[in-house]
């Protein structure tokens, strides 16, 4: 749990990109429980099966989380330093790349503008998708992965999603800078945030 002055986000630690904020813990956890259904494809298509049984919450924030009031994750939890072993950064990875490919299918069949409304600021879909591909850009620079210049095209980013993928999968392999990400809240950060744009497009491109 991270809870700001007004907001707070439940975050499932083990499951990648499931985490949803509301005003209180309680309903933070009714919002969580509310979008399995939209999470769990995202779990199959990484080959696993979804998640079962009662919510336990295992670790809270101490003090107030920093961004949680404006709509971001952003503090890290504490199980999340330990790096992950070779086989549940492969795990973690799958469903990070289920996440990924998921984004692309919805963007790609949805229409151009969006229904607009106050989440979001009103961005029609490729604004979305940029600001997706920009995010991940900084992204990486927290995990301290190298950023070619050409992975700002379109033709960048499956370059750079697989540098991604394969540090979960080598965690030894990755020297983490100085203010920089964990790679297991690296893969919590950024799968929520795809996911969180997904579930936007999705909502978006259907009538009010």
């Amino acid at each position: 749990m991270e809870a700001g002055k007004t907001r707070v986000f439940a975050s499932a630690l083990d499951w990648p990109g499931w985490a949803r904020r509301a005003k209180t813990e309680e309903l933070a956890v009714e919002a969580l429980a509310e979008y399995l259904p939209r999470y769990a494809p995202i779990v199959r298509l990484a080959g696993f099966e979804p998640p079962e049984g009662e919510f336990v919450i295992t670790e809270r924030h101490p003090g107030l989380a920093r961004y949680a009031d404006f709509g971001s994750l952003g503090e890290i939890a504490g199980t999340e330093t330990t790096p992950p072993a070779p086989e549940e950064g492969a795990r973690l990875a799958r469903l990070l790349e289920a996440a990924w490919s998921a984004f692309d299918r919805v963007a790609a069949a949805a229409p151009a503008q969006l229904r607009k409304g106050p989440r979001g600021g009103g961005r029609d879909t490729d604004q979305i998708v940029a600001h997706v591909r920009g995010a991940e850009l900084a992204y990486a620079r927290k995990l301290g992965l190298p950023r070619d210049e050409d992975q700002a095209g379109p033709d960048g980013w499956p370059l750079l999603r697989a540098r991604i993928g394969a540090a979960l999968r080598d965690p030894e392999s990755v020297v983490i800078p100085a203010n920089g990400w964990p790679l297991r809240y690296g893969a919590r950060r950024i799968a929520w945030h795809v996911l969180d744009h997904l579930w936007e497009i999705e909502d978006k491109s259907e009538p009010a």
